[in-house]
């Protein structure tokens, strides 16, 4: 090892021992501060001048403790909350677009809800005699006969009607051809079923063309003609309207019966 070498190591050395020795002070330093603080308020604490307000800082101090729990607490329980809030509006979303499709994709041959007059019927005539128990001296008001309407063709009867005979119509045609059959029946049997004295004029003449188109063919049973479907209907009685009701036979919703040069329709 060369002279100039080992001057630069006995330098080095020396810087390296001048940290070291620097370092050692200031944690002495550093140690005697901290048994100083130590020694001050041990001092204080023997004070009897300082012995309520340090009562105080303790009291404090436990408070303040204790509110960092409940803080704590609290963060963690909202915490919670977001968490399944944030679970529930996933939820609500995967709901509200599987209520999107099902709107949107609802499928065209689901059978229609016809109306139901003998619910009505049969709740006025529970108001009725409701009424009439405070009126010994009547008689009990008859019950009023309910309308008979044509039941709409399901799926499976559309699909069985040869093709030659639906020609184009669709399912949902046929059904609304039956709904306006059944506006037709209950605008007639309503006639029917009131008293001609109540009725106006034309009405009566009404009540009593229904009256003569009766036979012992058609007694009990619900039946129109082709006036009647001009009268409580927008039809038009034509080739198509003539269609419509072979289908009809074809699904024994309803029969003809001919007599005194009228076709009777009548409703099974």
């Amino acid at each position: 090892m060369t002279t100039c070498q080992k001057e630069l190591n006995v330098e080095r050395e020396g810087d390296m021992a001048s940290t070291d020795l620097e370092d050692l002070c200031w944690h002495i330093n550093s140690k005697i501060s901290t048994v100083k603080k130590i020694l001050q308020l041990r001092n204080i604490g023997q004070d009897p001048s300082l012995e309520t307000v340090l009562g105080k800082i303790a009291e404090e101090s436990h408070a303040l403790h204790l509110l960092l729990n409940r803080l704590e607490r609290e963060v963690q329980r909202q915490e919670n909350l977001s968490n399944s809030l944030k679970e529930l509006e996933i939820s609500i979303k995967e709901d509200h677009m599987a209520a999107i499709h099902l709107k949107e994709n609802i499928p065209p041959h689901l059978p229609k809800k016809t109306k139901n007059c003998a619910a009505d019927l049969k709740a006025q005539s529970v108001e009725t005699t409701r009424f009439e128990e405070h009126v010994p001296d009547k008689k009990p008001a008859k019950a009023k006969k309910p309308i008979k309407e044509m039941e709409l063709i399901t799926v499976q009867e559309f699909e069985s009607i040869p093709a030659y005979m639906k020609n184009r119509l669709t399912y949902d045609q046929i059904n609304s051809f039956i709904e306006e059959i059944n506006k037709a029946v209950v605008g007639k049997y309503k006639i029917l079923h009131q008293p001609p004295k109540s009725m106006s004029s034309n009405v009566r003449k009404l009540y009593y063309r229904f009256q003569e188109e009766e036979t012992k063919d058609t007694k009990g049973q619900y039946f129109i003609v082709d006036q009647d479907i001009k009268e409580f209907t927008q039809l038009k009685v034509d080739k198509r309207f003539h269609g419509m009701l072979n289908i009809l036979r074809h699904c024994q919703r309803l029969r003809e019966v001919r007599g005194k040069g009228i076709v009777r329709y009548t409703i099974f």
